[in-house]
């Protein structure tokens, strides 16, 4: 039997779960545990990485990305449920000394 592919939405604001399974590949489902212990599947439409990010929900350009509840950036392109979301559709917002700051 296979093992199940999990993902760990570790804040119920996340609109982001972390993957924790090796070989991701578009159209795997993956059981997404919230803190809770809720399981939720999704179909990834990406190859995703251990350890990197599944968009829970639809993200549209300009959207908060929220990962263990807080900001950590906000999305550069239109984001599907499913979709592997990094540097190539979420634009950081942390650590960033080109950006001004509000006094």
């Amino acid at each position: 039997m296979a093992e199940e592919a999990i993902a760990i939405q570790a804040k119920p604001i996340d609109n982001v779960a972390t993957i924790f399974a090796d070989g991701i590949t578009s159209g795997t489902e993956v059981m997404v545990l919230d803190a809770a212990g809720a399981r939720t599947p999704i179909t990834v439409i990406d190859d995703i990485p251990y350890g990197h990010k599944l968009a829970l929900s639809d993200i549209a350009v300009g959207e908060q990305i929220t990962k263990y509840g807080e900001e950590i950036g906000v999305a550069t392109h239109a984001i599907r449920r499913g979709a592997y979301v990094h540097v190539h559709n979420l634009d950081s917002m942390r650590g960033r000394g080109d950006l001004e700051k509000e006094a």
